[in-house]
């Protein structure tokens, strides 16, 4: 693996991105910048390269209407960032890691070359059912072991995101079941862990003038 010739100020992009709070609905993203935003959402690392994901892209103002149309009552406060935004990323799990699955994605890894003998394709194989299965059987944890895949993606797409002049705002105040239902998740094993507002700020968005607040580093990180 070759490392980037220019590498990336990432810590200017992570102390400057902040959590859009209002969109202007007359942006779009331009056609190759989200081509970029499917390769960084493409590219996400998961456990034991498990990919257990699936993102639904909303563009339209037919299918953000439809997503908007499920955040009533205590989570209405979100519908006008998804309707204003210029896309909406549904982020979802796979309802199981089965067979299936399973089996797509060692022929992916062959098809990309990623083994050298017959022996390094069922080691890999073996081990990722190994831990499927571990997750399922034994710790009983495969949902939420999913989940935290589909969270390592948001934090990609988020920091994906600022580096390429998007604002983004992360939305766990929605109604998982009724977006399900709306996009016809349950039929696909899939169903929604959160949304992602993707376009660029409206002077409303008054986040965007706010200083960042963290915890002192002291705080959250020790070293031994």
């Amino acid at each position: 693996m070759q490392h980037l010739a220019q590498p990336i100020d990432i810590t200017q992009i992570a102390t400057h991105r902040h959590t859009c709070k209002a969109f202007d609905p007359t942006r779009r993203i331009p056609p190759e910048t989200l081509t970029a935003v499917k390769t960084l959402l493409r590219h996400t690392p998961s456990s034991v390269n498990s990919q257990p994901w699936h993102f639904v892209i909303a563009g339209t103002s037919t299918s953000k209407d439809k997503i908007a149309a499920t955040l009533a009552g205590r989570f209405s406060y979100n519908g006008e960032k998804v309707r204003d935004a210029s896309h909406v990323v549904v982020l979802c799990a796979r309802r199981e890691m089965n067979g299936a699955h399973l089996d797509a994605l060692i022929e992916q890894e062959a098809a990309d070359g990623r083994f050298a003998t017959t022996e390094a394709r069922v080691n890999q194989y073996n081990a990722r059912g190994f831990y499927a299965d571990l997750h399922r059987e034994e710790l009983r944890d495969a949902d939420q072991w999913m989940e935290k895949q589909v969270y390592i993606a948001l934090g990609n797409l988020l920091l994906g995101a600022a580096a390429l002049g998007l604002d983004a705002c992360a939305m766990e105040g929605i109604d998982h079941a009724a977006i399900d239902t709306a996009l016809g998740l349950q039929a696909r094993d899939l169903r929604c862990v959160l949304l992602v507002a993707l376009g660029y700020r409206s002077s409303a968005d008054f986040n965007a003038a706010l200083p960042k607040s963290r915890l002192p580093e002291a705080a959250v990180i020790s070293e031994i």
